[in-house]
């Protein structure tokens, strides 16, 4: 399975990169070095974080290279009034008598507690592409769903501050 990436996000994903190889991994180096001039290793705890933190980094750094290189590179085709990646969305949830906003955005800047939702996600695929005053069945699964209603579509200007999310 290919992940859905913007140019943007492939962007943010090379400069994180960067930063990683040339700022983080030299200063993970020199914490390395000082915690193993230290003494014995078998008990040094310094020692142990220190190459634990600098392994997270390369780890980090390989998994955003994989993303990229796999990365299936999508637009945003929808009209300005219509459901679509970095717009955000306010829906009326007929069943709680509740109104929720959400940002629609790639995988990997999905943040349901941020109120980031993928256009993976069973609610995001359900909106995506729909206008305002739509209702809109959101499929959960086989059994289970609900309806919600597009109260109000709007572009989001700051997509480029939403971060990449780390795992």
């Amino acid at each position: 399975m290919y992940n859905q990436l913007t140019e943007n996000d492939i962007q943010k994903m090379e400069e994180e990169i960067e930063y990683r190889k040339v700022v983080v991994r030299k200063e993970l180096l020199e914490d390395v070095k000082e915690a193993r001039a230290h003494g014995d290793l078998s008990e040094n705890f310094e020692y142990h974080a220190a190459k634990k933190e600098k392994n997270k980094n390369e780890s980090r750094i390989r998994y955003l290279q994989r993303m990229i290189k796999t990365a299936q590179v999508i637009k945003d085709e929808t009209a300005d009034d219509e459901a679509g990646l970095n717009k955000k969305v306010k829906l009326y949830f007929e069943d709680d008598e509740e109104y929720e906003e959400f940002t629609l955005v790639t995988t990997v800047r999905g943040s349901s507690i941020n109120g980031l939702i993928s256009t993976e996600s069973p609610i995001g695929k359900a909106v995506l592409g729909h206008k305002k005053g739509d209702r809109v069945y959101v499929k959960v699964n086989e059994n289970a769903g609900y309806y919600v209603v597009i109260e109000s579509i709007e572009k989001v200007d700051n997509s480029d501050d939403i971060e990449i999310r780390k795992f």
